[in-house]
């Protein structure tokens, strides 16, 4: 275990992941507070939501209020409690990870936003009895799935996992 998260390799890592934690809950708490849900009142792009710009290089994009009670894209949303235990689950194995068997430095970043974006929808488990996502984009006539900045976040972070950990592999044989 660090022995402190406020200093050496981990401040950084620590600030960052505080800072984008707290984005993440602040839109939630304003989409939640502001914006009706999207639904069938509005049947026409942006649903209820704030457009922010439209047919920008053939993508639209919008500030809507949908909430979601499984995980990516919904799948899984009759298993609310499962989700939860499993989500509980894979931050615990990853926090064991991070702290006492990963030896690779470029992981730490790009782990620690996949824990920190898994933990911001479960806040949102708590506090709102579901996720809140608010983040909705029509790219070239697909409507892409609605999300926030917690699933941002692990999008990233498992993005940049699999860059670091092919660079490493490249690495590896290069010696």
């Amino acid at each position: 275990m660090p022995s402190s998260l406020f200093e050496g390799k981990w401040k950084p890592i620590f600030w960052t992941s505080l800072l984008i934690l707290s984005i993440d809950f602040l839109t939630k708490f304003w989409t939640n507070a502001n914006l009706p849900l999207m639904g069938y009142a509005y049947p026409v792009y942006p649903y209820g939501g704030i457009p922010v710009f439209s047919n920008f290089l053939g993508i639209e994009f919008s500030i809507s209020h949908l909430i979601n009670h499984g995980a990516a894209w919904g799948m899984l949303s009759g298993y609310q409690d499962l989700l939860l235990i499993a989500r509980i689950c894979l931050i615990g194995g990853m926090l064991l990870y991070l702290f006492y068997f990963n030896q690779v430095k470029e992981f730490r970043f790009p782990l620690a936003l996949v824990i920190l974006g898994a933990i911001g929808n479960i806040i949102d488990y708590f506090v709102y009895g579901h996720v809140v996502d608010m983040l909705h984009f029509v790219l070239w006539g697909y409507d892409f799935p609605v999300f926030n900045v917690a699933d941002s976040a692990v999008t990233i972070g498992i993005f940049w996992l699999l860059i670091a950990s092919s660079l490493q592999e490249r690495q590896r044989a290069r010696s």
